[in-house]
Order: structure tokens, then sequence, then C-alpha cells
């Protein structure tokens, strides 16, 4: 995988919270796009282009920590409501959404697949 499009309807607020309250790597040449692992989340307006704006709500992109209740706690410390919370028996999970509406997780593996 290359790219994750993030809808949003305000490029300076996703860029501000994806910057700020997250703290993911900014590309240097291009503001709107994030560096999460190996893949970039690229922010668009779909409406300056014509496209119906829609969230991602019904699916999540998935951002790798450490450790979920630590960085649950920072990111409810800069004010990001969380939705839920689920650990799979492999992996914990923490739920939350952008300022668009755009369905975030925060996981961390703690055991092979298909282990628990």
């Amino acid at each position: 995988m290359d790219f994750v499009d993030v809808p949003t309807r305000n490029v300076e607020r996703a860029i501000a919270f994806y910057r700020d309250v997250l703290e993911l790597p900014q590309n240097p040449h291009e503001p709107a796009e994030f560096e999460a692992g190996n893949v970039t989340l690229a922010l668009w307006e779909p409406e300056q282009q014509g496209v119906e704006f829609g969230s991602g709500a019904a699916h999540g992109i998935a951002l790798r920590v450490a450790d979920v209740a630590a960085a649950r706690a920072e990111l409810e410390a800069r004010g990001v409501s969380f939705v839920g919370e689920r650990d799979s028996g492999v992996c914990k999970l923490a739920f939350f959404t952008d300022p668009d509406g755009n369905s975030l997780i925060l996981h961390r593996r703690y055991s092979p697949h298909g282990q628990g």
C-alpha cells in the first residue's frame, strides 16, 4: 500500500489535527500529506473537485502505537474523544474520529497472528 486518501471539508483544520494533535510526520513538500509508518495519509477536499463528501466512518485507519493506553491518555489530554476500545486477544485497539468523522484506531498487536 502506498497511500490512503482521507476526505475533509476543511484541509487546514485537518492539517492542524494530523500535525498538532496526532503529531504525525508531515511531508515537507506536500503539507496535506502525513506519514504513518510506510503509508501516507493524503488529505483532500472532495467537494473542491466536484465529488460528494463522505467521511471514512465505515472503515478505520489503524495507527500502530507502542502502548494504546498511554497514547489514548496523551490524545485525550489534547482534547480527543474516544468512542470505545477493544482487546481482541491478539491486539488492543482504541477508536476515535478526526474532525471530519473519519474513523481512526490506535492499535498494538501483542501476540502473533492466530495465537491468543
